[in-house]
């Protein structure tokens, strides 16, 4: 289990833990602020405009995160006060956004730290590294159309059949189904997001 890590490589199991739990609040605050910029107040008279990793992912969230390396977060919103039509996609879209943004900051970072002949490791750990590719997983795994990933709800905002199909009941076994396949593959999405932070840090590297 992740919780193994604790005692075997402990600056390890505390960097992803704490990338992780920075990860998802941001993340979370992404989609608040999209949903205040809409005209929808709910996530600050909800209390969930804040830092507390406890309001986003909750005791459970938190203790998953810590045992298994499972996360997930929560920010209520309400779509009915958006004041655009596609609100809901741009809701949605803002929380990859934001893991997208610290990918390419620390992934950038890091490359600078290389370029420079600095050695980028903490006690064996590299932590730009560790929250450069787990932000980069983060965003391409919530930008999958599936739900109730931010994907879904991007996807469904401009197509109303797969909108239909999704918020049907008689469909939730499908929409779950397909959820456990994709969150089953995450050893495959770590592949991609290698492939592609990797290549981002080469590509800033001089010749």
């Amino acid at each position: 289990m992740f919780i193994d890590n604790l005692l075997s490589d402990p600056a390890y199991y505390v960097t992803v833990v704490l990338s992780v739990t920075a990860s998802i609040v941001l993340h979370e605050l992404g989609h608040g602020f999209a949903a205040i910029a809409q005209g929808d107040d709910t996530p600050r008279l909800t209390g969930h405009i804040t830092l507390n990793p406890l309001v986003h992912m909750g005791p459970v969230g938190l203790g998953l995160l810590c045992v298994v390396g499972i996360a997930f977060g929560v920010m209520p919103v309400n779509p009915r006060n958006f004041r655009h039509p596609n609100g809901d996609a741009f809701v949605a879209a803002a929380g990859p956004l934001v893991n997208a943004t610290i990918a390419v900051a620390a992934l950038s970072m890091l490359a600078t730290l290389l370029a420079l002949n600095i050695d980028p490791t903490i006690a064996g750990v590299n932590p730009l590294w560790i929250l450069g590719l787990l932000n980069t997983v983060l965003a391409i795994f919530n930008l999958i159309p599936i739900a109730p990933l931010d994907g879904s709800a991007i996807v469904a905002s401009f197509v109303p059949a797969y909108r239909d199909f999704i918020r049907n009941p008689g469909n939730s076994t499908y929409n779950w189904v397909a959820f456990g396949i994709v969150f089953f593959m995450a050893g495959t999405l770590f592949e991609i997001g290698a492939s592609i932070a990797g290549g981002f840090v080469s590509m800033l590297l001089p010749g």
